[in-house]
């Protein structure tokens, strides 16, 4: 089986996957279609109050893990990263920060992460805008200079690139109604 963080439900013969409660209703729903046929699995979703059938793209709504356990890194460096997230932030600032070698903070940042420094820069930049869309009255633009990195055009690309949808159209998806017109 073979992990496949973008779609909702995976299915591979006899083994079936979902990744959470909803994804489970695509799971069930893709089993009525295939077994029984689409209009039955219409009807079922027309019931469920649901789409009949999404399509992959929808993981990218949850939430991605930022923090780390750092063992005996530089653990100060990551909070330190996290406070700095509106700057311009590089591989050799970081080191130089945690009072390491390059190539030792990018084999830390591995170990404790799983995932290179810059990645893990951008997850959690992603992560702080997601947050902010959500839950402030921030324009897209404001929400780019909390969050760097560049302009709010390269915000807008990375975020749609990474997350699957527009800064705005993330913002009328999860933020108020009454709020999100912006």
């Amino acid at each position: 089986m073979t992990v496949e963080p973008e779609e909702p439900y995976i299915d591979e013969g006899q083994v079936l996957t979902s990744g959470g409660v909803a994804a489970g209703l695509d799971l069930s729903l893709h089993l009525v279609r295939r077994d029984h046929g689409a209009r039955l699995a219409n009807q079922r979703a027309r019931l469920l109050v649901t789409a009949p059938h999404r399509a992959g793209g929808q993981a990218q709504f949850a939430d991605l893990p930022v923090t780390v356990s750092a063992s005996d890194g530089p653990a100060t460096v990551y909070e330190w990263a996290l406070g700095h997230l509106h700057r311009p932030l590089t591989v050799d600032q970081l080191a130089r920060r945690a009072g390491v070698s390059r190539r030792t903070l990018i084999r830390r940042f591995h170990a404790d992460t799983g995932r290179p420094p810059m990645r893990w820069l951008l997850d959690a930049r992603l992560g702080l805008a997601r947050e902010l869309l959500e839950s402030s009255d921030l324009t897209v633009e404001a929400v780019a200079r909390r969050c760097g990195p560049g302009t709010p055009a390269t915000f807008r690309t990375l975020f749609k690139a990474h997350v699957g949808v527009p800064p705005r159209t993330y913002c009328g998806t999860f933020h108020s109604p009454a709020l999100s017109d912006r």
